[in-house]
């Protein structure tokens, strides 16, 4: 898959909470770190994501937002 966003995560699914149209679904990246992405139930099927899959999280720069400790 080639992709213009350059920032992936790899991980492994811990977590998908089924909704009507959406689902959350809960990526273990390491590091006690994880992250959480809301998409539609008809790409959870359709990508076959499953709990204990591996998976990457794809984040266009665009739409990261740095904050200050």
């Amino acid at each position: 898959m080639t992709l213009s966003a350059r920032n992936q995560l790899q991980g492994k699914i811990v977590d998908i909470q089924e909704g009507a149209v959406n689902g959350c679904v809960t990526l273990d990246i390491g590091g006690g770190n994880k992250i959480y992405s809301t998409i539609s139930m008809n790409a959870i099927r359709e990508m076959n994501l499953k709990v204990g899959a591996q998976a990457s999280a794809v984040i266009k720069a665009t739409s990261v937002m740095i904050g200050m400790q």
